[in-house]
């Protein structure tokens, strides 16, 4: 498990293609933890971003470069629409964006299915799935043996640029204001409402971005007929990376590399691949334990000074 990724360039370069995509999710995931709201939709967003990619690769004849960007553009608005569901509810009626994100997410895979099926589909392919894409549609792999792509930089430029945003502007600022005390966000005169539709957004634009990315970079038909499950990681490399986005890429390639690892654990040994969420379960324990002591601790020495006669 632990040597196994680095006993050839394949096994390695695989470690970073599981990555790239999980690197896109965590980082929406980070956005909307920022601002506390729980929003899980960022997996139907990643799905619903590779089907609009897909729709526009195949129904659109567009030079090579501008095809990518149109791409990668339309994936991140859908995503953002999927995401903004559950925000709009939240701001305008106080639902609780968990629960109607989780829902929301079997409408867009159903919704998806329903568009590849009657719009998208490849009748002379012998399954449910896509026409091609075209050459000119797809990001280039950049490392023999490798299928590691362009996505990769396209990664790395959105930390630095989620990161920029979060903690050097105006937006940012009131994201995480919000995060930390809602109250305290009203009375300062954020718009709550507001903070609360843009993080959701935003991170759903990112999601649907990484779903796009993962589309072009990796297949060359949409094929999916379920939830691939990287939104599900996304929020595990948010938990590891404390929803900051600067540690997200190396959240990610841990949790990338473990998995790898174990594959190919259970492939020359007797130990199952099952191992390694045993290994996630324990670590999620772990961090979200210790922020739920920090808070009991917070509590009682706030009670502990109150009882002193020290109620400042």
């Amino acid at each position: 498990m632990l040597l196994g990724p680095l006993s050839s360039m394949r096994n390695f370069g695989t470690v970073i293609e599981m990555m790239i995509p999980i690197t896109f999710t965590g980082l929406a995931v980070s956005i909307m933890f920022q601002a506390a709201q729980f929003n899980l939709a960022s997996e139907g967003s990643f799905f619903m971003g590779a089907v609009a990619a897909a729709a526009v690769a195949t129904k659109l004849s567009l030079p090579p470069v501008l095809s990518i960007m149109v791409c990668l553009l339309v994936g991140a608005v859908a995503g953002a629409f999927v995401c903004a569901i559950p925000a709009i509810l939240k701001a305008r009626f106080n639902a609780s964006e968990m629960v109607s994100s989780l829902m929301l997410n079997y409408v867009v895979l159903f919704l998806g299915l329903f568009i590849l099926n009657f719009f998208l589909r490849d009748p002379s392919f012998g399954m449910l799935a896509s026409f091609p894409l075209p050459d000119g549609s797809k990001l280039i792999h950049f490392i023999p043996k490798t299928r590691i792509h362009a996505g990769l930089f396209i990664a790395v430029v959105l930390v630095i640029v989620t990161y920029l945003f979060l903690y050097k502007t105006k937006s940012g600022y009131s994201i995480r204001t919000l995060g930390q005390n809602a109250k305290f966000a009203h009375y300062s005169g954020i718009g709550v409402g507001g903070a609360i539709v843009s993080s959701q957004m935003i991170g759903g634009a990112v999601a649907g971005l990484g779903g796009s990315v993962e589309l072009l970079g990796m297949y060359d038909r949409f094929q999916w007929t379920s939830l691939p499950g990287y939104g599900w990681d996304g929020v595990i490399i948010a938990i590891l990376a404390r929803n900051k986005p600067q540690y997200v890429p190396l959240a990610a390639f841990f949790l990338a590399y473990l998995r790898i690892g174990s594959g190919i654990m259970a492939r020359v040994t007797d130990v199952p691949s099952e191992l390694i969420i045993i290994i996630q379960s324990i670590m999620i324990m772990l961090i979200t334990a210790q922020a739920l002591l920090g808070k009991l601790k917070h509590k009682l020495v706030v009670k502990e000074t109150i009882a002193n006669g020290n109620p400042s």
